[in-house]
């Protein structure tokens, strides 16, 4: 039940976030993408990444296959963004959220191979 409970509050954050960045084009301020060194078509392609894989933990009361595909498809976003975090020298403070959702995504990961 709980992770039922965890997967709904990590799709419902991924998803918001994810759809935030497609609808703004992936424009998220000249700032960030030059501290990141990405650009508005690879935010908008995080973006996607993250609504479709936030969408897809919803249904993690009929198919652990899809739960699994998500969680994928978020960790790729997730573990990307912990590593130009750390490339660009911010600390833990500042990459918490990304740390957060990633290890509750492999927690929940591991969790949908028990019978």
């Amino acid at each position: 039940m709980l992770r039922h409970v965890v997967n709904f509050y990590v799709g419902k954050n991924m998803f918001e976030g994810g759809l935030q960045k497609v609808q703004n084009d992936g424009e998220l301020g000249t700032g960030f993408e030059e501290k990141f060194n990405v650009d508005s078509n690879q935010m908008k392609l995080a973006g996607y990444f993250e609504a479709i894989g936030g969408a897809l933990m919803f249904f993690t009361l009929f198919s652990k296959t899809l739960v699994r595909i998500g969680i994928i498809m978020m960790n790729l976003v997730l573990g990307t963004a912990i590593f130009k975090h750390y490339k660009s020298g911010d600390g833990f403070e500042e990459t918490k959220g990304a740390l957060k959702f990633f290890g509750l995504n492999t927690l929940s990961f591991f969790e949908t191979f028990r019978k």
